[in-house]
């Protein structure tokens, strides 16, 4: 168990990248960054485009390293223009597939069964700038179906692995 920091929330009721990223960006309103975010065991974060969507349960929250997010590009580097929920720091989340991990932003550990990874799509390049998706390959984050209850909250955090990945 250690130490980590939860920089961004998102929680976003609908799904904002959609078209063709040649198309131009689409608005990212700043509200879907949230301080705080209720997580429901199988069902994913409260208010979020993937809760309860039968589609989702097993992938419905995606987490993030920052120091995996290109840092060069014409625009900054977080959860709006990423689309994922959860952006850590002090954790290499992309090596923890297979692995139930938690997060424990002082209310209590939030389980969670890191599934697969979150592969960057074209939008990368449009949202973050050229050649983001290609630098995101195999760190563009996890995603994660919910085990527990919990509330998740901006700021420090721990970090734990209940079982090793078994990849």
């Amino acid at each position: 168990m250690f130490q980590v920091e939860i920089l961004q929330l998102l929680v976003s009721p609908v799904h904002r990248l959609a078209g063709r990223p040649g198309d131009g960006m689409p608005e990212l309103p700043s509200g879907e960054l949230v301080t705080t975010a209720e997580v429901r065991a199988g069902l994913g974060l409260v208010g979020d485009r993937y809760f309860n969507q039968a589609a989702h349960r097993n992938a419905s929250i995606t987490l993030m390293a920052v120091e995996r997010l290109p840092q060069s590009g014409p625009h900054p580097a977080d959860l709006l223009r990423t689309r994922r929920n959860v952006l850590l720091r002090g954790i290499d989340i992309d090596a923890c597939i297979g692995a139930t991990v938690f997060l424990d932003s002082g209310t209590g550990p939030v389980e969670l069964e890191v599934r697969s990874a979150a592969r960057p799509c074209a939008w990368m390049d449009s949202t973050l700038g050229p050649g983001a998706q290609r630098a995101l390959r195999g760190g563009g984050g996890v995603r994660c179906r919910p085990l527990t209850d919990g509330i998740l909250t901006v700021g420090p955090a721990l970090f734990g692995v209940r079982e090793p990945g078994h990849a």
